[in-house]
């Protein structure tokens, strides 16, 4: 008789039914498993027999084999284990064929039975329950596993989060049930930011002294999701403006809470299984490959602007990135996606993020400061400055002058208002923007949209003209420039976008001149 045990492949983010085929034949003893395995399945054959063995089982001298249907699909990762050893068992008669059909299962074995966390779970777990079939799966991941399952306590799926194969065996046949794990106690339309998760705290706003104009763009760029680019000297507080920026933005949305959860439970860095609700920020070195930036490598994994999705991606010293990285992020930036492709697959990942970047004015950092000279200004700067290339600089909304901090300011109290205070701010301008923008925030408006929210007067269009061919605008940069605009209108509380809104976005535009 073959065994049929359900599990799952992951293609980036999507997960795909695996059929688990285990037929145990007369022979020379032989465990063979077939269907375009890696090396960590391979390798499970080990971790299997022993784990049957700390309960008492030794596997059949006999030949076992082992199909992973379909055939032409590659399976990768540790957590074909259990579904294995399930089918091993089936086929041996210690577990019946029916009670593992209602069950799509996932997990590591360890040596001494135990049933290990893996990633992607969530993923699993969602796919079981499109399927309409219970998981089975580690204990420890039983948390972040009932996040894909209904809340209002009449799920027709369940989890089940078995501790070790012992416990597992005695589940499936009826000789120990295991508790359904519990459901979240508020379904996933509810605010997230009341669920029992990681809520570490942000940086604090009121850290911040000085730099108000900085200040400024970093609230209009949370406001309406656009990018910014915070140029100055060493020291001037770059890295700590840009660290506060996810302080001050809404929690995520229920939908975008569990987005979040998918890419870092396929990424395996789910933070103790719980649904994240803190929008993720990611500051890669600026020595990051291509790969680590975009995603890639052997296995097709999320980069760093998958894992910044719904967050912040914050590249500090920008020029010292590789050519070939900063270019990469072109598609990102534009489309909200990242695709990875390689010869038998195209891999497509999220990745809206919210770029914040810093670099000094040139290679030494001195270009333009007052209390020291750049010996090799103005080139210095053009040369270092040359170094992003003109694209990048045009997916940009605000390029900000962050000039050194005076002691003045660093010997003043601290701000007297705080993360939380600015918050509230940005939280009802994207309340007002994805009322009238059918969901999006200003930075993500296109088409007909952006022309409905950002029509202008005579006065401000001709400003806009003259500043498009004094700057030598492109087509990108124009539309940034009303973007940024219909932002500061709404932070003000305006219906419209007046020459006051038009040309502080306009200012927001230009490299500084360093002289």
């Amino acid at each position: 008789m073959v065994a049929h045990v359900k599990t799952s492949a992951f293609i980036g983010l999507e997960a795909q039914s695996v059929d688990v085929q285990v037929l145990i034949t007369g022979g020379l003893p032989k465990f063979d498993i077939v269907g375009l395995p890696d090396k960590a399945v391979a390798e499970s054959k080990e971790r299997i027999r022993g784990a049957l063995q700390s309960v008492g089982l030794a596997l059949p001298q006999r030949r076992i084999s082992v199909n992973l249907a379909p055939a032409d699909l590659t399976k990768e990762g540790s957590h074909f284990d259990l579904p294995i050893a399930i089918g091993l068992l089936v086929a041996m008669g210690v577990v019946p064929q029916a009670a593992v059909d209602k069950y799509l299962t996932l997990g590591e074995l360890g040596l001494d039975g135990r049933i290990l966390p893996v990633s992607g779970v969530l993923c699993a777990s969602l796919h079981a329950a499109a399927l309409g079939l219970n998981l089975l799966g580690p204990a420890d991941q039983a948390e972040e596993a009932v996040w894909a399952h209904p809340s209002d306590g009449n799920a027709e799926t369940t989890v089940i989060a078995a501790p070790s194969v012992l416990a597992m065996i005695n589940h499936l046949t009826g000789n120990q049930s295991l508790a359904a794990a519990r459901p979240p106690a508020r379904p996933l339309t509810s605010d997230v930011s009341e669920l029992n998760c990681d809520t570490e705290a942000f940086k604090d706003f009121q850290d911040i002294k000085g730099q108000e104009t900085a200040k400024r763009a970093l609230e209009i760029a949370a406001s309406g999701g656009h990018n910014l680019l915070f140029i100055g000297p060493p020291g001037s507080g770059k890295s700590m403006l840009a660290e506060r920026l996810p302080g001050i933005l809404p929690p995520l949305t229920a939908a975008e809470a569990l987005e979040v959860t998918m890419i870092q439970s396929a990424k395996g860095l789910l933070n103790k299984q719980k649904l994240a609700i803190k929008r993720p920020y990611r500051a890669p070195h600026h020595s990051a490959s291509l790969s680590a930036l975009t995603g890639g490598g052997q296995k097709a994994k999320p980069g760093e602007v998958t894992l910044a999705h719904r967050g912040v991606l914050f590249l500090d010293e920008l020029p010292e990135f590789s050519r070939s990285a900063l270019d990469a992020l072109r598609q990102p930036i534009e489309s909200g996606e990242v695709t990875i492709a390689r010869a038998n697959a195209h891999i497509t990942y999220p990745a809206q993020f919210q770029l914040i970047a810093a670099m000094n004015p040139c290679r030494c950092g001195f270009l333009g400061d007052a209390n020291q000279e750049c010996r090799k200004a103005p080139l210095c700067g053009e040369h270092y400055q040359g170094r992003v290339s003109g694209p990048i600089y045009d997916r940009i909304d605000l390029i900000v002058n962050v000039p050194a901090i005076r002691i003045d300011d660093l010997c003043q109290p601290p701000s007297a208002e705080k993360s939380v205070d600015v918050a509230a701010r940005v939280d009802q301008c994207h309340q007002a923007q994805r009322a009238r923008n059918n969901g999006l925030l200003n930075a993500r408006l296109g088409g007909s949209q952006l022309n409905q929210s950002t029509a202008l007067d005579e006065r401000s269009a001709a400003l806009l003209q003259k500043a498009a061919s004094s700057f030598s605008l492109s087509a990108r940069g124009y539309h940034r420039i009303l973007r940024v605009a219909r932002t500061i209108a709404d932070m003000a509380g305006a219906n419209a976008i007046n020459r006051h809104h038009l040309g502080e976005a306009i200012a927001y535009r230009k490299l500084p001149s360093f002289k």
